[in-house]
């Protein structure tokens, strides 16, 4: 299996540390407003990588934390004339919520900012015995001339980093690229350390949880691309002088969300609200739309680019039914046939390659879509066959995260309106038997004729 490392800038091969275990973390929100389609992008494309893994037979362990602690959450909280820890209550409940929608799998642990400050305490504390942190009247700062492999990452020497810095300037550090590891504060958003009063600084939280429940050495790091610098470039600097141990083997960075082929940001004022998009659009429609370009290019956002993804849902959830159609009126037989399995298995395997260059989901579709237009062209009555085909149809749906609808039960009321259409249809009264079609398409219902009946499904 290949996966293209950000830290060598190569496609490389895929070993993790503990032969059959992978640890991977993934940078979470930080919960002071609604969850938006750059998070989606994320958590889409970590939760199909981590599908694939264990479909390949790996143990995962995977953890996302929770930012519970920063400005921004104060700063809104405030706004809002409420507490900051029921802001972050209320929107880390609505990320669980929009997971869920998504079909994302639960991460083993959700660790949060604020149940984590001993650690974090003690992690700081170690810093500064080994001279590789100074304290202000700010704060706690982590010297970066200590780290000589800084900017390893992101591939930009000292000099560029200090030209680009993006944060604040301050007189009491030693060097703008300094980054603080605690900040000196009085209001309601404190705790006590030894040093004073304060709270976390952004990046030495992700370090302490990421090794607290994955270990001093990590398989996979992953976050949005503009995470590389400071935050995961900081995050290296910390964990490795920490332990002096490798912090991460494999770094993994999605692409942005963009719109018009600008990036969306709460910035520009161009960021797009899931529970907003969710009121249009079937959440495994947007699922759909944001696995249909490779997790590490740009995805640009519209809505019509969305609605493309309807028709494409709608194929997913007819195969489904089409074939469980068919196996109710297939016959039983000893074996299925091998001529059409190797077939299908030909294509599994294909699905399979392009998931191995780097989980390449775009491809990956355009198999699944092979694999349809076979299943719909062998016409088979073997049920042995048709069974082979759901199961392993039904097997690539979940490696990619598409839920498809449960078998439905068709309301007594529809199946009477049906019932009126067949006694209408083979007296040949056509006007009633159409009008009965349109009532039961009002219903939220389509009939279709078929050689073995009507059959009717529920419109999506």
């Amino acid at each position: 299996m290949k996966v293209y490392n950000t830290l060598t800038q190569k496609i490389e091969e895929f070993v993790p540390l503990n032969n059959n275990e992978v640890k991977m973390y993934v940078c979470g929100i930080t919960p002071y407003d609604e969850v938006h389609l750059g998070h989606a992008r994320c958590y889409v494309a970590f939760d199909v990588i981590r599908r694939y893994l264990k479909y390949k037979g790996y143990k995962i362990h995977y953890v996302q934390n929770f930012t519970d602690v920063d400005d921004k959450i104060i700063t809104r909280a405030k706004e809002l004339n409420i507490h900051p820890k029921e802001l972050t209550q209320r929107y880390i409940t609505s990320y669980f919520e929009i997971e869920k929608l998504l079909n994302i799998q639960p991460a083993s642990y959700y660790p949060k900012v604020t149940e984590h400050i001993d650690d974090i305490i003690t992690a700081i504390e170690k810093l500064l015995n080994l001279n590789i942190a100074y304290i202000t009247k700010t704060g706690v700062y982590y010297d970066v001339s200590k780290f000589h492999d800084y900017g390893k990452l992101s591939k930009r020497n000292i000099n560029e980093l200090i030209s680009g810095v993006r944060v604040e300037p301050d007189e009491t550090k030693k060097s703008p690229l300094d980054f603080a590891l605690w900040k000196f504060s009085t209001d309601d958003v404190c705790w006590f350390s030894p040093w004073g009063k304060g709270r976390p600084g952004w990046h030495i939280e992700c370090s302490v949880m990421s090794q607290k429940y994955l270990g001093e050495t990590l398989d996979i790091h992953g976050g949005g691309q503009d995470l590389i610098f400071p935050h995961h470039e900081n995050e290296i600097a910390q964990s490795e002088m920490l332990t002096g141990k490798t912090f991460v083997r494999y770094w993994l960075h999605n692409g942005f969300v963009t719109v018009n082929k600008e990036k969306m940001s709460k910035s520009l004022k161009n960021f797009f609200v899931l529970k907003e998009i969710f009121n249009e659009y079937e959440p495994m429609v947007v699922r759909l739309f944001l696995i249909s370009q490779h997790y590490r290019g740009p995805i640009d956002f519209s809505l019509d680019k969305i609605k493309q993804f309807v028709a494409v849902y709608k194929k997913f959830v007819n195969t489904k039914e089409d074939i469980e159609y068919r196996i109710c009126f297939a016959k039983d037989s000893v074996e299925p046939e091998q001529n059409v399995i190797s077939e299908v298995e030909v294509i599994l395997k294909e699905f399979e390659s392009t998931m191995e260059e780097d989980f390449n989901t775009s491809k990956a579709l355009s198999v699944i879509h092979k694999l349809i237009n076979f299943v719909n062209t062998v016409r088979t009555n073997n049920k042995q066959t048709l069974m082979f085909f759901y199961e392993k149809y039904l097997l690539l749906m979940d490696i990619l995260g598409i839920k498809l609808p449960e078998k439905i039960v068709i309301p007594q009321e529809i199946l009477l309106l049906l019932n009126e259409r067949e006694t209408a249809r083979k007296n040949k009264d056509f006007v009633t038997s159409d009008k009965l079609r349109k009532e039961i398409f009002d219903k939220g219902y389509i009939v279709e004729d078929t050689p073995f009946g009507p059959r009717i499904k529920k419109r999506i």
